[in-house]
């Protein structure tokens, strides 16, 4: 039996165009990077502009340092806007929010340093956009705004859901305690949801998830380092109450990045198996004590630590170490792209 003429077109149409296909998140991340780029003057896009291949493409990090790419401190407002559009498209609303108000607090450091000898330069300005790459050519690319306490990024490759780690949020101060924002603890969340977990552990299972009596000094999975593994309390021996519990944590983390994509991460956390994960704790669990966290199952690894400053200054991050900067999609795009000869 013949297709008609009009569902035959239609089918070889879908083929041809089965290449050009993309990830909504993917499409909408590409149409705002170009809008910021169009809105530069040639000299902001030669700085703000890679190449994919380029080293600076994994070269992340959240401390206070000089970095590449286009300051929001030298965009024009129309530019600064069209950066926020961007950024907007790889995060939540939550997940936003939290990122400009970790910008914000480099004016209450400021004033907390005043007068301080060699203390860093801090302004809610000095955050940079990267593109690298082309945007929505149907090659890979990518983006990522960083700077101090943020450092955020995103990789498209093929059909996929774009790579969205490693994903790193901080706050100093974790809590504001002097002048008109007092109060104020932008990862709150994060906090309390890892403290309410311990808090509800038996004392023989405190026994095995706390790995260590003193919490370390930062986070462990730093960049460059790929090294912890997972230990502590498996999810298995968790009752029902308390895997919700964790349950609830990963999906903080997660959830700061776009809702569609975070979906589908979690997705495939369910599917690799609750019952591969660890939760880990080190420190004390009264608030206001050095303490850390970690929840990881295979080479997903999400970790907190707040240690420094008397435990008011808080590290997080979300890392994948077969996923962070899409380093399994470019696996599987170089492949589809360049098949093996029979």
């Amino acid at each position: 039996m013949k297709l008609p003429l009009i569902a035959t077109l239609t089918f070889a149409l879908s083929l041809l165009l089965a290449p050009l296909r993309a990830h909504e998140a993917g499409v909408e991340m590409a149409i705002a990077a170009k809008s910021f780029l169009a809105a530069l003057t040639p000299e902001q896009k030669a700085a703000a502009s890679f190449e994919f291949a380029a080293t600076e493409r994994t070269n992340w990090h959240f401390i206070p340092r000089e970095r590449k790419g286009l300051a929001i401190k030298e965009m024009t407002q129309e530019q600064r806007l069209l950066a926020h559009a961007l950024l907007a498209t790889g995060l939540s609303h939550r997940g936003y929010a939290k990122a400009v108000s970790i910008m914000s607090l480099e004016t209450v450091l400021a004033e907390l340093e005043k007068g301080k000898a060699g203390s860093p330069v801090r302004d809610p300005e000095r955050y940079f956009v990267s593109i690298f790459g082309a945007p929505g050519s149907g090659d890979p690319w990518g983006w990522r705004v960083e700077g101090h306490h943020l450092s955020l990024n995103f990789t498209t490759a093929g059909e996929a859901a774009p790579a969205m780690t490693p994903s790193f949020f901080g706050t100093n101060p974790g809590e504001i305690r002097t002048g008109p924002r007092t109060g104020t603890r932008v990862l709150a969340a994060e906090e309390e949801l890892g403290r309410a977990l311990v808090k509800a552990l038996t004392e023989e299972q405190r026994k095995e998830a706390v790995i260590l009596a003193e919490a370390p000094k930062d986070i462990l999975d730093v960049p460059g380092r790929n090294a912890t593994k997972a230990e502590g309390l498996a999810q298995a021996k968790l009752t029902a109450e308390q895997s919700a519990l964790l349950v609830k944590l990963i999906k903080e983390y997660l959830f700061r990045c776009r809702p569609d994509v975070a979906a589908e991460d979690w997705a495939k956390i369910e599917k690799a198996g609750l019952d591969k994960l660890h939760f880990a704790w080190a420190g004390g669990i009264e608030r206001g004590q050095p303490h850390y966290y970690r929840v990881q199952g295979g080479n997903f690894v999400l970790e907190y630590d707040n240690t420094q400053n008397d435990a008011n200054h808080v590290h997080s991050v979300w890392r994948d170490f077969d996923h962070d900067f899409g380093a399994d999609l470019l696996g599987e795009h170089y492949k589809a792209a360049h098949p093996a000869a029979p």
